[in-house]
């Protein structure tokens, strides 16, 4: 298969299976966690906190005081690589482009040297993490097989996309098929790995939320 014939069937066979995977992953993935079911909660609530669930969906977006400074590079590291993958993937002009064609919606772009420079921190702010993953020996045990393999689907669309993007390749279309081709990996395995939590984040907050709130914890 030629460059051309790889960015061809990227673009559409490839495409096409991805989203049916990822389509088909959520289904089976909420089937799973919504099947499981809750034994009723017999104790009476020790306190009315109505928003709980709201309320540690937000609280917990920002780390406990004094870790940042405990760990800087896990905490920023991560609020830098999760903020750059979230303004590329939807700011990016040809994305949205897109993503107007796949929904029909569409939305201000940021400037592509702007989205660039943000690429380049997501970039940095990854292979960060890595080193300080390995490097410590605590998360160097933590850390498993899932672990890396999350790592790598988020690593290889940005690296492949500012590739493409700065022509550093010999063959921009072949570079520009990985690129897609990596996007479409991460969107296919997406639920089952830990960047299901892209999906579950929310519910998982609003839930412990909740459930604290009824028992009177504050969150």
């Amino acid at each position: 298969m030629s460059a051309n014939e790889l960015l061809i069937w990227a673009r559409g066979s490839g495409f096409n299976l991805a989203l049916a995977l990822l389509v088909v992953g959520l289904l089976l993935r909420g089937f799973e966690i919504f099947s499981l079911g809750r034994k009723t909660d017999l104790a009476p609530a020790r306190a009315r906190s109505p928003g709980s669930g709201w309320k540690t969906v937000f609280s917990r977006t920002l780390p406990p005081l004094g870790l940042v400074a405990r760990s800087p590079t896990t905490y920023l590291g991560g609020y830098v690589f999760h903020v750059s993958l979230f303004l590329v993937i939807f700011f990016y002009p040809p994305h949205i482009a897109f993503l107007h064609a796949l929904t029909g919606a569409t939305w201000p772009a940021l400037a592509t040297p702007v989205v660039d420079g943000i690429a380049a921190m997501g970039l940095a702010a990854l292979v960060a993490l890595l080193v300080s993953r390995i490097g410590n020996p605590v998360k160097r045990f933590l850390s498993g097989f899932a672990d890396y393999l999350a790592w790598t689907l988020a690593f290889l669309p940005m690296l492949t996309g500012y590739l493409a993007y700065h022509h550093l390749t010999p063959d921009y279309s072949l570079t520009l098929g990985l690129h897609i081709l990596s996007a479409e990996l991460m969107l296919a395995l997406l639920p089952f790995t830990r960047l299901f939590h892209a999906v579950s984040l929310i519910a998982a907050r609003w839930y412990t939320g909740e459930n604290f709130g009824r028992k009177g914890v504050a969150t």
